[in-house]
């Protein structure tokens, strides 16, 4: 039993191999066989009727340009569209597509191209979003740190070593954000290092709120002369249980996640409303639940599953308290890229009042699997 070769395939030495009913080597062919196809018959008419040769040639060059005019605009004039869509993307227009209505080689190059612009036009963004993730992310160490400095230039604080322990905290910390800045390679291909340790989850979560409730105040300082506001009466409230509970986790990345809800937490809560940041253990082995409450209006349902996309700031209309403003809408987007890169899971949970934000992080066991 003989096997033919797969349509579409060509194998060497066969020149006609995967010729295609509507390619450009088809419509040339045509185009030969047509013209000679003219000036044979125009010739046998000539030979019959007696007319002069000349006439002949000059009608059979004409019906020659004329079917070669007509071909060689059917394949310029999507080039010339190509060349544009082209000119547009080398100078920064992503958006523009060539039209993909062709089935020869011309449609497949003009597919090619509009590939080629959707990945362009991806890449922008994700750039867009990294410099956007990156400044939110490198203002709270920053706001933390002049806060300390202010206050002990202003002689409110003495530079006493726990002070100065604090700002060295946040220059750690904003030395370890410039250093994920600078590793740009693994960051565009998705590839970011866990740097997982065992850890207590008490004192964690307590020094993570004590840079929170910091930052707030510096943040009252910077907008004092501008006007804006920001929130410094809601009440912070720790919850774990079991007190000795420990989490196997990378401290950094979770530090972004309970920052980030927190800090919206304190953003949609009412004025001295309490914002309740829960730790239990996870129902698999070292697993771990954290959990942030606030007492705000909550979250639609109708709008729980963009929370965490990037840029959403959801239906409710603004944050409570006094000019304050809803913030760039990334910080819950940094939070799910955190937890996705445990290979855990966050999201909006059932709640009486407020919103409850639900984290759950697999542990050593669950993580080598």
């Amino acid at each position: 039993m003989s096997v033919g070769r797969p349509a579409g395939r060509r194998s060497p030495g066969d020149p006609w191999g995967g010729v295609r009913p509507f390619s450009i080597k088809t419509k040339l062919a045509v185009l030969v066989v047509v013209s000679v196809l003219i000036t044979t018959g125009l010739s046998m008419i000539a030979v019959h009727t007696k007319t002069e040769l000349r006439f002949i040639m000059v009608f059979s060059m004409i019906a020659t340009l004329l079917i070669t005019q007509f071909v060689a605009h059917s394949l310029t004039s999507p080039l010339d569209e190509m060349n544009a869509v082209a000119r547009s993307i080398a100078h920064g227009d992503h958006t523009r597509r060539v039209r993909e209505n062709r089935r020869d080689e011309l449609g497949d190059l003009a597919q090619t191209i509009n590939a080629m612009a959707d990945e362009l036009e991806a890449q922008d963004r994700q750039r867009k979003e990294l410099v956007a993730n990156v400044s939110h992310e490198l203002r709270t160490p920053i706001a933390g740190l002049r806060a300390v400095l202010e206050n002990v230039v202003d002689g409110i604080a003495e530079a006493d070593p726990e002070t100065m322990l604090t700002a060295l905290k946040q220059t750690e910390r904003l030395g370890r954000l410039v250093e994920t800045l600078l590793d740009l390679s693994r960051l565009d291909s998705g590839v970011v290092p866990l740097k997982k340790r065992r850890f207590e989850v008490w004192p964690y979560l307590s020094g993570v709120l004590k840079e929170t409730q910091m930052v707030a105040s510096a943040r009252v300082g910077m907008a004092s002369g501008s006007g804006r506001h920001t929130r410094t009466d809601v009440h912070l409230h720790l919850d774990v249980t079991p007190p000795e509970l420990s989490a196997y986790a990378d401290p950094e990345r979770i530090h972004q996640v309970v920052a980030n809800l927190v800090d919206n937490a304190v953003k949609h809560s009412p004025p001295h409303g309490r914002v309740t940041v829960r730790a239990r253990s996870g129902p698999c082995p070292d697993s771990l639940e954290l959990e942030v409450l606030d007492e705000g209006p909550g979250i639609p349902r109708s709008q729980w599953h963009r929370v965490f996309e990037r840029f959403n700031r959801g239906d409710v209309a603004r944050p409570h308290g006094p000019g304050s403003d809803g913030g760039t809408g990334l910080g819950l987007a940094i939070a799910r890229w955190a937890v996705d890169l445990h290979g855990g899971r966050i999201r909006v949970a059932e709640s009486d009042r407020g919103c409850r934000i639900l984290v759950t992080l697999p542990g050593e066991t669950s993580a080598s699997r």
